[in-house]
């Protein structure tokens, strides 16, 4: 049977735009399943703010990561693009991490080269490691990979973009690709013309980051491919959208007294989201 790393390697390696949703959890990938996406993406910050209710500066570690994949990774079939963060320390844990991750059920890996505690990447005043620190960080992902005989996509990013510019950033992107990254991502380009210089400058598939009110140009998937992309990812839609949600849902209990009034799913649809009728049958076939 085909891994399902090697089908988000095909799709990414297509002639169409892959898009990756956000999803928080194992309710919204399958959500995103549901909705006839091919693949889901996991990112930190939307991991440490909804596990542990803390922002992108470090807080989640690779166990924690590691254990919130799994959850995700088995309530779908599509595959996950996990964000590994830094990776977690020198190539050497880096390594481990990756190991961790696929044995998780991730079809792809993004690791980025920012000093730890890293930040979101659309915050001010990150700081990044030498590239060939990171350099060394892609090579051990890949070296894990290959050592697995797996299919495994490895994205490198830089968030060198913001303390040193748009070339740094464009030849690090080239030096990740040399060591071994399939994807290369150069995260908070600030204007189009970023944007166009960063989708035409690698031989490797390139990487867009749409978030909502971030420091880049908000573009539809189709535009994002129009510039020459490969991926794009949406990763805080389906968190914004549900904080508003719940925020309005806990507000009119407070004030109201209940919420009949906010727009919500019905209770009858979301039992089939989570298919509890096939764990009804199931308890029936064994007489319970």
């Amino acid at each position: 049977m085909e891994d399902k790393g090697a089908r988000l390697r095909r799709d990414v390696e297509s002639d169409d735009i892959t898009v990756l949703p956000g999803a928080y959890d194992a309710l919204t990938a399958k959500l995103a399943e549901h909705e006839g996406f091919d693949c889901v993406f996991t990112s930190g910050f939307s991991i440490s703010a909804s596990r542990y209710g803390l922002p992108d500066l470090g807080f989640l570690d690779l166990t924690g990561n590691v254990e919130h994949v799994r959850h995700v990774t088995k309530a779908v079939d599509v595959p996950l693009v996990a964000d590994a963060d830094t990776g977690y320390g020198n190539a050497v844990n880096v390594r481990r991490s990756v190991g961790e991750l696929m044995d998780a059920g991730v079809a792809g890996v993004i690791l980025e080269d920012q000093k730890w505690p890293k930040r979101c990447g659309h915050m001010s005043e990150k700081k990044v490691v030498s590239v060939e620190e990171h350099a060394s960080r892609i090579q051990a992902a890949a070296d894990e990979r290959d050592s697995r005989e797996n299919d495994l996509v490895v994205v490198a990013r830089t968030d060198s973009r913001e303390p040193h510019g748009l070339e740094e950033a464009i030849n690090r992107g080239r030096r990740y690709e040399e060591a071994g990254a399939d994807v290369v991502f150069v995260e908070a380009p600030e204007d189009m013309e970023e944007l166009e210089q960063i989708a035409s400058a690698f031989d490797a598939p390139s990487f867009a980051n749409m978030i909502e009110g971030g420091k880049t140009p908000y573009l539809s998937s189709e535009e994002v491919e129009e510039l020459g992309f490969d991926i794009v990812v949406y990763p805080l839609a389906a968190t914004l959208a549900a904080t508003h949600g719940a925020r309005e849902a806990y507000r009119a209990v407070a004030q109201e007294g209940e919420a009949s009034d906010v727009d919500t799913v019905g209770f009858d649809e979301f039992d089939g989201f989570i298919e509890a009728d096939r764990y009804r049958r199931m308890a029936e076939d064994y007489g319970r």
